[in-house]
């Protein structure tokens, strides 16, 4: 249970997000911009929590439709 909520409380770097979602760089850099994703910066780099980007994959199951026909 420690392992899981470690993991929830991480943070990612862009390339780690675009490697978690199965996506380019430049589309975690498109959302972020779009306002549409769940990040903030650190020392000038995005950072993303795990468990905000769950919730956001929960609540916008857009982004899989767009992706697919992108």
């Amino acid at each position: 249970m420690e392992k899981q909520e470690e993991l929830k409380n991480q943070l990612l770097t862009v390339k780690e997000v675009a490697t978690y979602l199965v996506v380019t760089e430049r589309t975690v850099y498109r959302l972020v911009k779009d306002r549409r994703f769940p990040a903030f910066k650190v020392g000038g780099q995005w950072r993303f929590k795990v468990d905000l980007i769950e919730a956001w994959m929960r609540r916008d199951r857009s982004f899989e439709y767009e992706e697919a026909n992108a």
